[in-house]
């Protein structure tokens, strides 16, 4: 017996992932300035890959939004809202970053003077 009634499933995507890059899941702070918007807010990014990061953001926002966001060891990067969810927010960035960068210690240009080793007085 055949069956005559359509398929109503929709069909199966073959087509890749629009996200190519490896995201790398890290807590950081960074502050977020968006054009049209006073001020610089914190923000804690929770991951981080070359085209764009993912962080906490408790205000809405407009997807396509400009912004500026600077990332600890890498500098200032421009960008743009991407996507919004409840508390999130998705950033584009314009220009590809190294993300390890981020991950690299802080160190000043000054390192801390040694003091001399106290003479044990037996």
């Amino acid at each position: 017996m055949s069956d005559s009634t359509p398929n109503t499933f929709p069909p199966i995507s073959v087509e890749p992932a629009k996200r190519t890059k490896a995201r790398d899941s890290l807590f950081l702070v960074a502050g977020l300035r968006i054009d049209g918007r006073p001020g610089t807010l914190q923000v804690r990014v929770r991951n981080l890959s070359p085209g764009g990061l993912m962080a906490e953001y408790p205000h809405p926002v407009e997807i396509g939004c400009a912004l500026e966001i600077e990332l600890r060891g890498i500098g200032k990067v421009l960008g743009q809202v991407a996507w919004t969810a409840a508390g999130r927010i998705g950033i584009a960035f314009d220009n590809p970053i190294d993300p390890l960068q981020a991950r690299k210690p802080v160190v000043s240009d000054k390192a801390p003077a040694k003091d001399k080793p106290i003479k044990p007085m037996f």
